[in-house]
């Protein structure tokens, strides 16, 4: 395995079309780097994506939620810009925590897609949070089965990003994707490191999200696709009977890629629960 992480002028070039601001913020020896789509006067929305999605993957869903909030995009430690460290669901929360204290982000609203859906539900089972809204969290974990997406899976993807992949070719792994964000993921991918992918792909299958769950405070919700192997119609029975002062609503059509699969009503989704969060 090697961990060599690549990152072209292209994909660099694709910030000049993301309407945010690159800040950085130290995390102990970790640098972070997040995309800040700015407004001053709008609560804090910490936007954490998932397993192989840097921040910028991420800037179709942030752009959408502008007028209901601050969004500020994370680049989860071993993708994008961000530096590489151990991916335990505690660091990453522990991230979360430093990204927070260092850019004043008062009582924020955490918005998590699939991995970032599982730190989100840990940094806002400790406190100090406005509320958060989890899409698709990975249920997997110890007697649950594995995760349905296979390590070599996630690792041929990113051998084809690191000798040069196209979006016609990722198409073939997300057929339904839009194509803009079938071109971000062809030139972003490679800047995931294989350790933080392994790492947290350990996780999903040795860390049970039911054990953090039932303590995510409310205001909460959990949004997951009507057709996800991720979060099935038993797990999402599950999690609404395992934390029932949360609201878990489901996106018809949409697989795990909730936003990818089901672009319209996924951001509709998304912006109902959001508005809910902020309004409780």
């Amino acid at each position: 395995m090697t961990d060599e992480r690549r990152l072209g002028q292209r994909a660099l070039a694709d910030l000049a079309d993301v309407p945010a601001t690159s800040r950085w913020v130290s995390a102990g020896s970790l640098r972070l780097h997040v995309l800040d789509y700015g407004g001053a006067n709008l609560p804090p929305l910490l936007v954490i994506p998932g397993i192989t999605t840097p921040a910028v993957g991420m800037d179709f869903v942030a752009r959408e939620l502008t007028d209901l909030a601050r969004p500020v995009v994370l680049d989860v430690r071993g993708r994008g810009l961000s530096d590489d460290g151990p991916a335990t669901l505690d660091a990453f929360a522990d991230d979360v925590a430093a990204v927070v204290a260092g850019l004043g982000l008062e009582r924020p609203v955490l918005l998590g897609h699939s991995m970032g859906a599982r730190i989100a539900a840990v940094a806002a089972a400790r406190g100090a949070v406005r509320g958060s809204v989890l899409v698709d969290p990975p249920m997997s974990g110890p007697g649950r089965g594995p995760y349905p997406t296979t390590l070599p899976a996630f690792l041929e993807q990113l051998a084809e990003a690191r000798r040069g992949t196209t979006a016609a070719e990722v198409a073939r792994f997300w057929p339904r994707w839009p194509e803009r964000e079938l071109g971000l993921r062809a030139r972003w991918l490679a800047s995931c490191a294989e350790a933080a992918v392994a790492g947290t792909h350990a996780g999903f299958e040795g860390e049970d999200f039911f054990a953090v769950w039932p303590s995510v405070p409310a205001p909460s919700v959990l949004i997951h696709g009507a057709e996800s192997p991720v979060v099935t119609a038993e797990g999402a029975a599950e999690a609404a009977e395992a934390n029932p002062a949360a609201s878990v609503v489901s996106v018809a059509g949409a697989g795990h890629m909730v936003f990818w699969d089901e672009p319209a009503t996924a951001l509709a989704t998304t912006r109902a629960a959001l508005t809910s969060v902020l309004n409780a």
